[in-house]
């Protein structure tokens, strides 16, 4: 299995923090997302080749932050040549890009850089196994349908199957949303490039994709009880870096915990 890390967004909302930075080289209490994200990664067997997309304006950035990397032989930088937001191409066709461009043929698990969660991948890739052949999700329950309405919702049958799956929608249709870590068997990536080639389809957020691929195939959503922040504005960054300086110095006066 090799991984797919995206990493080519501008995150405009975050304002001056990323206006030289990219959101996954900034720190929540003094660790890079994208470093707590390979951590989780670290600890799934088998994992090949770790690709890691991101764009021209920050690539710099990112082959800087790789030769500090103890992660930095599994770690491959893809330049998908953009400079700017308004130019940016967008997570799906960074996703393809990535395909291709690097001949991937084997299960892919893929997971948005600006990405902090506390489940165990292992979980997520045991619940795949039993969807042997077909695309996967990982979901957490927001609880808030207020809430839901800035994310990916997705609605499932009593099997787990994604019944809908709606970008930002103004009526979320459940409180579940997608938590940007996806897994595709190598039978499935072919469907990414039909998806980017089909005309009039978005190539923003991966859940485009995903909303298609459910209403012609079977997609699997996994719900995880763990902990995930999504870090889309200011706001949720402080939170985040708020929390996990709690949990962290909880964990570190008690490591049983």
């Amino acid at each position: 299995m090799k991984v797919l890390i995206l990493a080519a967004g501008y995150a405009v909302r975050l304002g001056e923090l990323t206006h030289d930075t990219p959101k996954p080289l900034l720190s929540i209490n003094n660790k890079k997302i994208i470093d707590r994200i390979l951590d989780k990664i670290s600890a799934v067997k088998g994992i090949g080749s770790i690709y890691v997309v991101t764009n021209n304006k920050f690539f710099e950035k990112f082959s800087d932050w790789r030769l500090e990397s103890p992660y930095n032989k599994k770690i491959t930088l893809i330049n998908d040549g953009s400079n700017s937001n308004e130019t940016r191409l967008g997570a799906i066709r960074d996703l393809e890009m990535a395909i291709e461009e690097m001949a991937i043929e084997e299960d892919l698990l893929v997971v948005a850089g600006d990405n902090l969660f506390d489940f165990d991948l292992n979980d997520f890739l045991k619940f795949a196994g039993t969807n042997r052949g077909a695309v996967c999700v990982a979901l957490y329950d927001i609880k808030d349908l207020n809430a839901a309405k800035r994310f990916g919702v997705i609605k499932l049958d009593g099997h787990n199957r994604i019944i809908d799956f709606a970008e930002k929608p103004e009526i979320p249709k459940s409180t579940l949303v997608s938590t940007g870590v996806y897994y595709f068997p190598k039978n499935k990536l072919i469907l990414i490039k039909k998806y980017v080639t089909m005309q009039d389809k978005k190539l923003d957020a991966p859940g485009y994709c995903i909303s298609w691929l459910a209403a012609a195939d079977a997609v699997y959503g996994f719900t995880f009880l763990k902990d995930w922040y999504d870090i889309g504005d200011i706001e949720s960054f402080e939170r985040a870096n708020r929390e996990y300086r709690k949990k962290e110095s909880d964990n570190r006066k008690d490591p049983a915990r």
